[in-house]
């Protein structure tokens, strides 16, 4: 039977794809190295490779390697590719080969290859041609895009804008300059294109998520959250939404995600990488890099709650703990638990291909416990449709969401969709947005601790309902969350802080309620704080994992009924709680509304979450 699945995963050219047979050290993943060109080229020493490869493989189990054939203007030797392969194959690890698309550098900023020139063209080429003679499967480091701006681009250009320009420029470099080139020289190599993780801003530089996926022979997600202060500002939730992402964009040709240790204040971060990614149920983890991994890890990365039974556990690195023995604590965790997960479920985001606008707001809603599910169509089987201002790049967009309500369905937008589309959902509901106030009062869904700056919503008394108000100084306000009716359905306005960060200041009680609200299509929904983020599955599994440096106490709300849970990894049974008859403490009407939408044979269970840790659960 190995023998026949292995021969139909070859004939079929999905050698890199989910559908492979894993190598052993892991249930049902596995994990990579990438290797660039610098470490490649002293790969020809066999005592220093043996020496370093003895280091790195005695803490982190490594099923594949990615051999790089160039990087900044350098190719790696033949000599070196040839003992690199010989090496790893005598060790039973399975390699691939890697390109980094990147010229010698002369400002000491990274740069891209000009496209544009035919000195350019011709060697980005040659470099395709060369790898593809070594290797049946090409992984492309994330630089496959274009920032040149000199004097052959500009006049290239013409009178289009940059967008346009660059993302018609690398779809012909993508198809003509590299799968092409690489294809004609090994029938058999599969050319993979690794997607940075800065998906908000792929098209302004030539990433076409429309057109690039179905020229390439698969994709690879940049799933690098690195720390939120760093200079992308990006939420851990982005190490999972990026799998779902570009999973939905390639319709199940994403063959994994790609870690670095870029940026980590705490050693958990660099784990919290890891189980993010494969949480998104990718198929490989690549760790970034090959040399890095021998790095010594003291004790400044060494988070206050080591010691208090986290997932990550600094007393299990053993001795001179490296980086490799970070990832391999890491991995042997989230290993007790990945192979026992479904598929990925949660609240359908519709963000279509190349659109921009409200930036990473999915990764924020994910870290204030909203499963998200981005997906590049229109979701016309979900229940609960979340939009953002990248909807408005679908010109058809206001007819799709009339569909919907017109089907007794619900649709959630925010503020910042109504400030682009306003004039346009008016045959819907009469909206507009009018000045800004610096407010903490939430009424009877609580106060913040901290104020923050939100555009008041304005819209007709009685044409629409506040569902969750803001008061200002007790004497006027406007809804966070408002509630529009339009034939069988509902429209839902979420206004969203002017800084995102202030989500995370926001009040349980709202918090609740918009996950209330949003969840309609998943099978369990979290009530608690901010800063922890909630996984669901098809299959009656779940997970939730935290951000904070405190414990956290949080509840599931199962929406079926169930007995009790089961604590994946631990194998304890927590038994559901004793509901309260109708929810406390709201006017009359609020508690009508609230108990009608949420007491459906729900079954509601306490559970306590270290810092940055997860725990896993089975509905029983």
């Amino acid at each position: 039977m190995r023998k026949y699945l292995l021969a139909l995963c070859l004939a079929s050219g999905l050698l890199f794809l989910p559908c492979v047979l894993m190598a052993g050290n892991y249930e049902g993943f596995k994990v990579s190295v990438y290797i660039t060109a610098n470490d490649v080229n002293r790969m020809t020493n066999g005592r220093w490779l043996d020496s370093v490869w003895t280091e790195i493989s005695s803490r982190l189990k490594i099923d594949k390697v990615y051999i790089e054939s160039h990087r900044d203007g350098r190719y790696t030797s033949e000599a070196a590719l040839l003992a690199a392969k010989k090496f790893f194959t005598s060790k039973k690890v399975e390699y691939g080969g890697g390109i980094t698309y990147t010229p010698e550098s002369h400002t000491g900023r990274w740069e891209t290859f000009c496209y544009t020139t035919p000195e350019g063209r011709a060697e980005v080429k040659k470099i395709a041609e060369y790898t593809a003679k070594h290797f049946d499967e090409i992984l492309l480091d994330d630089f496959f895009f274009n920032s040149c701006k000199c004097e052959h681009c500009t006049e290239a250009k013409g009178t289009m804008n940059w967008t346009e320009f660059r993302t018609e420029l690398m779809r012909d470099a993508a198809e003509n300059l590299v799968v092409g080139p690489a294809h004609a020289t090994n029938p058999r190599c599969k050319v993979i294109v690794k997607y940075p993780n800065w998906y908000e801003h792929f098209p302004a530089l030539g990433f076409d998520l429309a057109v690039e996926p179905g020229i390439f022979d698969g994709v690879w997600s940049g799933t690098e959250s690195r720390s939120p202060s760093a200079d992308q500002h990006l939420q851990a939730y982005l190490s999972y939404e990026i799998i779902r992402y570009l999973d939905n964009i390639s319709k199940g040709r994403n063959g994994g995600g790609w870690i670095d240790a870029g940026g980590m204040t705490y050693a958990d971060r660099y784990a919290e990488q890891a189980w993010m990614t494969l949480f998104g149920k990718a198929p490989e983890c690549t760790l970034f890099e090959f040399g890095s991994l021998q790095r010594p890890i003291g004790d400044n990365v060494k988070g206050a709650w080591q010691g208090t039974g986290t997932s990550f556990d600094w007393g299990r690195l053993g001795e001179k703990p490296t980086l490799a023995s970070v990832a391999s604590v890491a991995f042997e965790e989230v290993n007790k638990v990945y192979s026992k997960l479904g598929r990925p479920v949660g609240i359908k985001s519709y963000k279509p291909a190349n659109s921009v606008g409200d930036d990473n707001l999915q990764n924020f809603f994910g870290m204030i416990g909203l499963p998200i599910e981005m997906t590049p169509t229109f979701p016309e089987d979900a229940e609960v449709v979340l939009l953002t201002e990248q909807a408005a790049g679908d010109k058809f967009l206001v007819n799709k969401i009339k569909k919907q309500l017109k089907a007794g369905k619900e649709v959630i937008v925010t503020s910042g969709l109504v400030q682009r589309i306003g004039a346009e959902l008016s045959d819907i509901v009469e909206l507009r947005i009018g000045g800004k106030a610096f407010v903490n009062d939430f009424s009877y869904f609580g106060k913040s601790k901290e104020k923050m700056i939100l555009s008041q919503l304005l819209y007709y008394t009685n044409d629409a309902w506040e569902d969750i108000p803001v008061h200002d100084k007790g004497v006027t306000g406007w809804p966070l969350l408002l509630q529009a009716r339009y034939e069988d359905g509902s429209l839902w306005v979420l206004t969203v802080p002017d800084s995102y960060a202030d989500l995370y200041e926001l009040p349980e009680g709202v918090l609740n309620r918009l996950r209330s609200v949003a969840g309609a299509d998943v099978p369990v929904r979290l009530e608690g704080p901010a800063n922890v983020s909630l996984f669901a599955y098809d299959n009656n599994t779940f997970i939730v994992e935290s951000f904070s440096d405190e414990p956290v106490k949080v509840k599931l709300v199962v929406n079926e009924p169930a007995k009790k849970i089961t604590d994946m990894i631990s194998g304890a049974t927590i038994a559901p709680e004793v509901a309260p008859a109708q929810p406390q403490g709201f006017p009359f009407f609020m508690r009508a509304r609230i108990w009608l939408r949420d007491s459906k044979d729900a079954n509601t269970y306490e559970v306590e979450v270290k810092p940055h840790s997860f725990r896993a659960f089975k509905q029983l």
